[in-house]
């Protein structure tokens, strides 16, 4: 499924990104259930340092109330949950260093692991667009929702990026090697895809989703398998499962050069499609997204790919590569990155090596 992930970002009036409040994010205790509700529908409900914050300390609250027992996180506006972190704002802060970078996601990564680990049933509400950080608030909760306008993906590597907000931990135990795919390619994931790959659970008409929040609010915790069960319904064909043994074939090496070779001689549109892409795509970015995938499937922990793609989110910012992929797509709009280096022969081993290894101390994240 083609989707034009960053270019819903464009389509955004110049500066909304940047505009954000206190009323960017609602919380409130509703009945029995505490209330996270994403409110910035001009731009998408991104994420802002601010409103990582006032979740946080709210899931923190909740966590030792008796009163609270399941939290239900959503977006206003019908469009998206969250369409990802402020990058508009992390690139106007380039010129005062990297501290605003860092301090943003090691707030967001934090989150990521505390949804993971929350110990009240949570239940994230993938509805609309969900990429980037907001797929960190929604696929690590315990119980995740789609609906038939659900459009999940991953497109880090379209801006100099990887996949970051825990989501290399996700595409590796993805099946095969759909991960990988979805992970380089930022191809979006519908309903029945984002279920296949582990990124959502249950298929939930939209129009139904407010029936199913309300009796979480009446009834608490102990509903809610029961209420899912109810309201879940058949997704339909997963085109993602479908294409799995060409996927598989397609991205199993361990050269990325090799699997871009192998599409480019592949017959028919899809493996034409695919290269050109990826082609596309910033060659530093790929290679590390490929390497942090392969790379948790060794790991142990949600929050040791979190300390992996914090490294990596900071290297990428401070080398410029992240910001002049920002300043390509979403700023001047030329569509004309200039990456570095330019091609993916260039980008070597040790360069490989040198972004994953530990920041100099104290500066890891150290989940």
């Amino acid at each position: 499924m083609r989707f034009p992930a960053w270019q819903r970002w464009q389509s955004v009036p110049d500066g909304k990104m940047l505009e954000h409040g206190d009323n960017d994010v609602t919380i409130a205790r509703n009945g029995r259930a505490g209330r996270i509700t994403m409110n910035r529908p001009a731009a998408l409900n991104a994420l802002t340092h601010a409103m990582v914050g006032r979740i946080w300390q709210a899931l923190l609250a909740w966590r030792d109330d008796p009163g609270v027992e399941v939290v239900v996180i959503d977006g206003a506006g019908g469009k998206a949950l969250c369409a990802g972190g402020d990058v508009r704002a992390l690139y106007a802060s380039r010129s005062q260093g990297s501290g605003t970078a860092r301090a943003f996601w090691s707030g967001e990564y934090r989150l990521n692991a505390l949804i993971g680990r929350y110990p009240k049933p949570f239940l994230a509400v993938q509805d609309g667009i969900v990429m980037g950080g907001g797929i960190g608030l929604s696929a690590h909760a315990r119980h995740r929702v789609v609906t038939e306008r659900s459009r999940l993906a991953m497109p880090e590597t379209g801006i100099g990026l990887v996949p970051d907000v825990g989501a290399t931990w996700l595409l590796a135990h993805a099946p095969g090697e759909t991960g990988i795919y979805l992970g380089l390619t930022g191809e979006a994931m519908s309903a029945a895809d984002a279920i296949y790959a582990g990124f959502a659970d249950v298929f939930v008409p939209s129009g139904e989703i407010a029936a199913l929040i309300a009796q979480l609010v009446g009834e608490g915790a102990a509903c809610i398998g029961a209420a899912l069960a109810a309201a879940a319904r058949d997704p339909g064909g997963s085109a993602l499962a479908a294409r799995r043994a060409v996927i598989d074939a397609a991205f199993a090496d361990v050269s990325l050069e090799a699997i871009v070779a192998a599409l480019s001689r592949r017959p028919g549109a899809w493996g034409q499609q695919t290269a050109a892409s990826l082609a596309q795509k910033s060659p530093k970015a790929l290679k590390l997204a490929h390497a942090a995938i392969r790379n948790a499937r060794t790991l142990a922990s949600l929050e040791q790919a979190l300390n992996v793609e914090y490294r990596l989110a900071v290297r990428l910012f401070e080398d410029g590569e992240f910001p002049e992929g920002v300043r390509a797509l979403l700023i001047d709009k030329d569509r004309k990155p200039r990456w570095r280096p330019a091609v993916l022969e260039e980008v070597g081993a040790e360069l490989i090596a040198e972004y994953l290894a530990p920041l100099p101390p104290p500066q890891e994240l150290g989940l």
